[in-house]
């Protein structure tokens, strides 16, 4: 989508607790910090929940190791660890936890209508993946968004309502619309669609294509 040719927006589609999502954002970084234009670039983030019938939380490993056994769990965690060391990423996703992500993308998405969502972004994927802190639990989720800069009473008043659940299920639904199955899944200018974690090179050229 463009606003008087001025503004090439990139949609990420992302959970938070996607490791393959953090890998693609780095990903997408180092492309834009080649890529030429003229042009403004806005990144929005977009709700994609992996279990949205997910509560509580549990052992990632525990819950993967249930349905792959715990040795190809390990071993799927261990090669996208390795993936992630190529782009300056320290998973520790054997500490992780996993559960409803509901929370997160809400606050992430009251963020950025205050146009501040990348930033708190990065705290929550840092804290998950590179210090297995947990984003299931509010009070833990109100010190990462202090930490970013929000007010703690806001956010904790946010939490304690139903603000932006809509929108995270809107989030899902326009996802599956666009045929999106899993991510990340990126679309440029509202009309170009790039999914998985894709190299940078991949990347810049659908930039190339959406800006000419």
């Amino acid at each position: 989508m463009r606003l008087g040719e001025l503004v090439l927006l990139i949609e990420t589609w992302a959970d938070v607790i996607c490791p393959w999502c953090y890998i693609g954002k780095r990903n997408l970084q180092a492309a834009l910090l080649v890529f030429e234009t003229n042009d403004s670039i806005t990144v929005s983030h977009r709700a994609f929940r992996l279990d949205p019938m997910a509560t509580g939380s549990r052992s990632a490993l525990e819950m993967l190791g249930e349905r792959f056994g715990l040795t190809q769990a390990r071993t799927m965690m261990e090669q996208v660890s390795a993936v992630a060391a190529g782009v300056g990423l320290a998973f520790r996703l054997e500490d992780t936890l996993t559960g409803s992500t509901l929370d997160a993308h809400r606050i992430l998405l009251w963020a950025q209508a205050q146009g501040e969502a990348q930033q708190l972004l990065e705290v929550f994927q840092h804290a998950y993946f590179e210090q297995a802190q947990s984003l299931f639990d509010h009070e833990n989720l109100i010190d990462l968004a202090f930490v970013a800069g929000f007010s703690r009473d806001e956010v904790r008043s946010l939490l304690e309502g139903e603000a932006f659940v809509s929108e995270v299920e809107s989030d899902q639904a326009m996802a599956a619309s666009l045929g999106a199955t899993g991510v990340p899944f990126f679309v440029i200018d509202g009309k170009y669609g790039i999914s998985g974690a894709q190299p940078p090179e991949m990347i810049l050229k659908t930039l190339a294509q959406a800006n000419s």
